[in-house]
């Protein structure tokens, strides 16, 4: 076991809340996603760096790994680790002290409280005490970054939180199967039926009026209902480019989690 070094399943920008967090605290942060991420908010994601070979979010840098030397090299340059293996071929010879399990997919894809000495779940469909150690709450609102010794998430709902008065009506989502081309970039400002991409001839056109918070990038192969973008009606410029305060509540969460379950461990030797 490598002590302080976190798997960090997932690198979409609830994961990189998470990672900045404890990057910050000084762990050892490993991320993975999968070969062509879908990340929306991709401005303040570390999952990029798969197909960038290297992103910068808030003075952090991401360096993309192909395997374990290369990920103790960017924690030696001090950086994120960023791989494409939602497999987890490499989690075992990686040896992190924690899992965390950040994928968002609102289920359990195999992760096991077996996995590392401290497994957080992320968000529904984890139970603590039975596939991780502890969750972390997900859902916004008085719960939110709350850490979870018994039980479960509050299930999800299928229906995005509030910003700025809108929910659904924020959130792009493709009409039908093709690939996605962008055609606004992430911090302009919108108005209410403007386009802003195409999946294949097909424009993606806003609904309300304010700010192009994230989208897609180009190539992306989608399916009907597929998440595009994000738009925020608050319009401020620099939340395109900064991590949200959900991101940061979880990460919060997280840390919580991850400093509580070392010391329970530590009282029972």
């Amino acid at each position: 076991m490598v002590e302080n070094r976190v798997w960090i399943k997932g690198a979409g920008d609830l994961a990189t809340g998470i990672a900045l967090r404890l990057h910050r605290a000084g762990f050892l942060v490993v991320m993975t996603d999968i070969a062509v991420p879908t990340t929306v908010r991709r401005a303040v994601a570390f999952s990029p760096a798969v197909y960038e070979r290297r992103v910068v979010v808030e003075d952090v840098e991401g360096l993309f790994c192909s395997d374990l030397s290369e990920i103790e090299r960017a924690h030696e340059a001090g950086a994120v680790a960023v791989i494409a293996d939602p497999e987890g071929r490499l989690l075992s010879p990686c040896q992190p002290e924690i899992v965390v399990d950040a994928i968002i997919a609102k289920r359990n894809l195999q992760t096991s409280i077996g996995d590392a000495s401290i497994v957080i779940g992320v968000g529904p469909g984890f139970t603590a005490g039975k596939d991780c150690h502890g969750v972390v709450e997900t859902k916004r609102g008085h719960d939110l970054g709350r850490v979870i010794t018994k039980g479960s998430a509050i299930p999800n709902t299928g229906i995005p939180g509030e910003i700025g008065g809108y929910s659904l009506e924020r959130l792009l989502r493709s009409e039908g199967e093709g690939v996605f081309r962008p055609a606004a970039e992430i911090g302009k400002m919108v108005k209410a039926g403007e386009i802003v991409g195409y999946v294949g001839d097909t424009p993606v056109r806003t609904k309300i009026d304010g700010i192009l918070r994230g989208i897609l990038q180009e190539g992306v192969s989608v399916t009907k209902g597929f998440k595009l973008g994000d738009v925020d009606p608050r319009a401020r410029y620099s939340h395109c480019f900064s991590v949200s305060d959900k991101a940061r509540a979880v990460g919060g969460g997280v840390l919580e989690a991850i400093l509580y379950f070392r010391h329970q461990s530590r009282r029972s030797k």
